[in-house]
This record gives structure tokens, sequence and C-alpha cells, in this order.
């Protein structure tokens, strides 16, 4: 366990508010103050940090992986702001993206001929973690000439397929 800053401030807030209650239950300060020593990091460790981490949206950025990109399609959200901000995949040719990232999961559509953009190919990130979210997701690689120009983050809905 590393101790930061912010591990040791709500530390203190877990021990004050405990010492706080236990202090509504017993007028003694000092069998207060070591009743909340001792059940400080099991409160902090048991109920506050498992609340924060569901409720927060925090997850671990890698570097873009070939390999970990085709293997595992689900984390893939892990990479993506990584890859977007070294321009790792710009320049690259169709074969290249092929060779890296796999076939495209879908292409985009492409309102004005009312068909699907070869120029544009979609892959599928995962879903990131947290309690309440209710969306995949995706990237949108945009080719011009041969050549990737840009790489589009973009979230969609979840849907299953029993819902109507």
């Amino acid at each position: 366990m590393i101790i930061t800053p912010f591990l040791v401030i709500f530390m203190v807030v877990v021990f004050a508010l405990l010492f706080l209650f236990l202090n509504t239950v017993d007028n003694r300060k000092w069998l207060s103050a070591l009743i909340s020593l001792v059940l400080t990091p099991f409160v902090y460790f048991y109920l506050f940090y498992p609340f924060v981490n569901i409720l927060s949206s925090y997850h671990h950025q890698k570097y873009f992986d070939s390999e970990a990109w085709i293997e595992k399609p689900t984390l893939r959200y892990e990479m993506i702001d990584y890859t977007i901000e070294s321009d790792t995949l710009i320049g690259a040719t169709k074969e290249k993206i092929t060779a890296l990232l796999g076939k495209q999961d879908w292409l985009s559509w492409d309102e004005s001929q009312k068909t699907h953009n070869t120029n544009g190919w979609n892959y599928g990130l995962g879903i990131e973690p947290g309690a309440f979210n209710d969306q995949r997701e995706c990237v949108e690689i945009t080719f011009k000439n041969n050549k990737v120009v840009a790489l589009k983050p973009f979230k969609e809905e979840i849907t299953f397929e029993d819902e109507e």
C-alpha cells in the first residue's frame, strides 16, 4: 500500500467522524480515541474505500499493445487515451491498422450516400467501470488516401437484445 496525502487526509476524516460519533455514546474521551484509532482502518478499507471506488470512474491507463488489443477487447478503453495523445496510429495504412488492431468491428455510416463509409472504421473499447455507467466506449478511425488522419472516441448506449 502506498501512503499518499489523499489517504492520510481521508483517514483523519474517518477518525474524526468516528471519534465524534463515539463521544455521543460515551463521555470518556480516552476510550473514544482508542476505539476510533483501532476502528479507523477497518471503517476506511471496508466501508469508505469501496464506496468511493464504486462511485468513481477511475481506470488504469496503459500503453498501446497490439496483442492485448486483439486478445482483450473489453479492456481497450485502458489503451485508447494514450494511443490518441501519442498519435501512435496517425499516418498508418489500412493494412497496418488491420495488422495492429484486427478487422474493424463495424464501418461508419455515410448519410449523404446512404451507405457504409469504408474510410471510417469503428472499434468497440469495452465498458468503463463505474456504478452508473450505461454507455460503452468506442473509437472511430478515419482514413484519407488510405492513411489514418484521425481517431475520434465516442460513447454509445448499451442495449440488450431482449430490450425493445
